[in-house]
This record gives C-alpha cells, sequence and structure tokens, in this order.
C-alpha cells in the first residue's frame, strides 16, 4: 500500500489518489431505509450504505504498468513483445538436475541469450510445467468486468463500493475513477480454465481470446441499474465489456522464488485479485533474488514453488508434472 503511494509520487501517477470505501446493500425495498443516496448522490437507487473504510486508494492499471515500464525503459530496460515458446539449458544439463542453468529463452522461434528468467506470465505461467518439468499448479479464473461512460457527480463523490450477493449472481465491486468513469467487478460466473485450455491449441491459449460473458455483462447492468440509475439510464448499457484471467494457485498463495530443478529461472505468478496491489513489492523482492541471492524485504519461503515440488526417486524425469500432482481444486479465493 505504502509502495503505491511512493511510486505514484515517483512517476507522476495522475489516477493515483485516496478515497473512502462503502459497503452496500443494494434491493432494499424500503425507502426509509435505503440511503445510499446520502453519502454518495450517484447512488440514487434502493440501497442500504456504511462506511467500510475512510483510508483506502486505488489506481488505474493502465497508467500504472505503461508509466513503470517506462522508467525500466528509460532505465536501460528493452521491450520486447512476442510469444515466448521453452527455454534453452546449458549443454550436459539433464532432466533433474538440480542446478541447471538457463541459457536462452525462446521467443517467436528465436534465441534470447539469458543470464537468469523470470516467468511472470499470470496464469500461462503453467508453461513452464513443460519448460522445467515441474509442477505449477495454476488455474486462470476468468471473469468479465465493465466499464461505464464518464458521471459528473460519480467524478465529484467518489467511492469504491463493496457491494453484497444479489439476486442476478453479482457480488459487485464498484470503483469510481478520477475521470468519472466506473468500472464493475464481481460480476459472478467466473469460468476456470486449466490444463490444455490454456496451451496453444486451448480455447484461453493466448490472450486475444479472453473475452467477456455477455450474460454476465447484463446481470452487472442489472445489478448495477438497481444501485446508481442516474448513472445507467443515461447509457445504454457498459461502454466497455472485457474478461480478465486471475492467476491462483491451489493453497490461493502466489508463486515467488527459483523454480526446482534449475539455478537461474524464477516465478513471479499467481497473485489472484491483487496483481496491482501486490506489484510493486512483488517487484522488490524479486529484484532482491535475483541482485542480492534473497528478498531481505519478506520471508518468501510461504510463497516458494518448491512447495509444489516432490524430488523424483531413482528416476530421471519426475514421477508426475503438472495438475497430476495436485488433487486440490481451486476457487475464488479472497
Amino acid at each position: 500500500f505504502k509502495l503505491q503511494a511512493q511510486l505514484a509520487e515517483r512517476l507522476g501517477i495522475e489516477s493515483y489518489r485516496r478515497l473512502p470505501t462503502l459497503e452496500v446493500q443494494g434491493e432494499i425495498r424500503s425507502k426509509v431505509t435505503s440511503n445510499a443516496a446520502k453519502i454518495a448522490p450517484w447512488l440514487n437507487g434502493m440501497a442500504r450504505a456504511t462506511l467500510m473504510d475512510s483510508d483506502t486508494a486505488q489506481v488505474t492499471p493502465d497508467e500504472l504498468t505503461n508509466k513503470m515500464m517506462a522508467a525500466a525503459v528509460e532505465s536501460g530496460a528493452e521491450v520486447r513483445i512476442g510469444r515466448a515458446e521453452g527455454v534453452v539449458f546449458e549443454e550436459g544439463a539433464g532432466e533433474i538436475d538440480q542446478d541447471r542453468q538457463v541459457k536462452a529463452l525462446v521467443v517467436d522461434g528465436e534465441q534470447i541469450p539469458v543470464k537468469q528468467l523470470v516467468v511472470a506470465m499470470g496464469p500461462w505461467s503453467v508453461l513452464a510445467e513443460d519448460w522445467f518439468g515441474v509442477p505449477v499448479p495454476l488455474e486462470g479464473v476468468k471473469s468479465t468486468s465493465v466499464v461505464y461512460n464518464g458521471n459528473q457527480d460519480v467524478a465529484e463523490n467518489p467511492y469504491a463500493c463493496f457491494c453484497a450477493e444479489d439476486s442476478n449472481g453479482c457480488h459487485l465491486e464498484v470503483y469510481p475513477r478520477p475521470n468519472g468513469e466506473v468500472y464493475l467487478c464481481g460480476i459472478g460466473g467466473s469460468d476456470y480454465v486449466r490444463g490444455q485450455r490454456l496451451r496453444e491449441e486451448g480455447d484461453c491459449g493466448r490472450p486475444e481470446l479472453i473475452e467477456a460473458n455477455p450474460a454476465r455483462r447484463d446481470a452487472a447492468h442489472a445489478s448495477f441499474s438497481g444501485l446508481a440509475p442516474s448513472v445507467t439510464d443515461a447509457q445504454d448499457g457498459p461502454a466497455l465489456a472485457q474478461a480478465c484471467m486471475r492467476p491462483c494457485a491451489p493453497d490461493a498463495l502466489p508463486l515467488l522464488g527459483s523454480i526446482p530443478t534449475t539455478s537461474n529461472a524464477f516465478l513471479a505468478a499467481g497473485h489472484n485479485c491483487w496483481g496491482i496491489l501486490w506489484a510493486p513489492v512483488t517487484g522488490l523482492v524479486m529484484s532482491e533474488v535475483l541482485v542480492e541471492g534473497q528478498s531481505t524485504t519478506v520471508d518468501l519461503s510461504p510463497f516458494s514453488p518448491h512447495r509444489f515440488y516432490t524430488p523424483p526417486k531413482n528416476s530421471r524425469s519426475p514421477n508426475k508434472r503438472g495438475r497430476s500432482q495436485q488433487g486440490t481444486p481451486v476457487g475464488e479465493q479472497w
């Protein structure tokens, strides 16, 4: 939380701001108990609201990620956009050697030499199972979100809202942006994606295949219309419907640290819906691992990728790979 504030000041992130958060109950039948509009005028539907937290903050992910990347490039980094297809090991490395060295990352058929490699591809980090022959038990939770056009009342009275589950199967999270736009998630109907579906030939094998569920878009509009008709009445539904893929491990903890059987390859994935919040500290601790050999900011042992790995006995290859070693289903961990 503090790192986000520091980054906003350092990088000039205009969308970062402090704002309070409300707990909202929709579908209230009595106007007497429907008090939300007294707190946030744009919540003028049948809803009851109470203050949940007065000291929360927000940032627009697009601005944060682009300004972070621009700062990295200014410091000497190079951005290359392509499809990671595998790794190349130093000659002589066996299948289960504990100190295998990665010498190159294959991107669009080209071998790019590396001294150290960090796999940070969200749910598609499961491809590391195929590259390294070790378990990376991540599941992608595909969820729809929507954005409404700007509204002056929203811009002037910003409140984030965490809403109770309603009859449309939504438990809306409402995030007003500084320009008056409103971002909604918590729409329900998530799709749990694993295994071959995340590979090249799968229906979710590439980010551009991740699309919104029209039924959940309509459900979100129905739910939000009951909470904030002053926002929705002037619009024919959301201006944008999209979907994300939240990477989740079976124990709901991220995977941060070295990849088993290697000495210079690492994982940084599995942050679920807290990817933006945890991004700065993840970058900090992983840079410490790469430069100093261990993190001094956070004890990473609970997040080690080794927790899912059992060294094979008297075998040239692991006993089990990937999800065959994990029987625990992944839900929407909070």
